[in-house]
């Protein structure tokens, strides 16, 4: 009889318990905005950065060999201006390198740029290993807090050349450096 009368006590208590914590009044939730570390546009982007990914807006391949990344024809990364830009400017920097087998079907490739529309002065490149596309952006445009750079490869390897993708040059970073 004792041990029937601890059971029914035990879980008279654990109702009373639960009915308690479940009819007490809720505290109610504040929501506040925080700014977290790495929430804003990075000047520079280093592509093999995973943080990276959500500048680089469009014609970038997976990271490779954890340093780089193929890109495709047409290209487009998101990126902050440096501060005081939009008085002074700022120099566009493309790190890159042209592999051997992209260099010999195309001879040479003719890189373009524009930032937010604003088109830069485009370079041709006709030997192997790593370049700088590097220009002069005027203050005016880099009037944004985002800036939209877009690349174009007059020359590219299609699809199934000799990878199932299209490969234009290897990125390694692009971004802005101020004047």
């Amino acid at each position: 009889m004792r041990r029937l009368d601890r059971k029914a006590i035990w879980i008279a208590i654990t109702a009373l318990v639960v009915v308690w914590t479940g009819c007490s009044q809720q505290e109610k939730v504040r929501v506040e905005m925080t700014e977290e570390e790495g929430s804003q546009l990075a000047t520079m982007v280093h592509v093999a950065d995973p943080r990276a990914n959500i500048q680089l807006l469009k014609g970038f391949h997976d990271i490779e060999q954890n340093a780089w990344r193929w890109t495709m024809s047409k290209f487009s990364v998101a990126l902050r201006p440096p501060v005081g830009a939009e008085q002074t400017g700022a120099t566009l920097q493309l790190k890159f390198s042209i592999p051997e087998p992209v260099l010999k079907q195309t001879k040479d490739i003719t890189l373009s740029a524009s930032v937010n529309g604003s088109p830069l002065p485009p370079e041709t490149f006709n030997t192997t290993g790593e370049h700088v596309y590097s220009r002069d952006v005027p203050p005016a445009a880099l009037a944004a807090d985002a800036i939209t750079v877009d690349f174009a490869l007059n020359k590219f390897l299609k699809r199934g050349d000799v990878d199932t993708r299209e490969l234009g040059v290897v990125v390694t970073s692009v971004g802005f450096e101020p004047k």
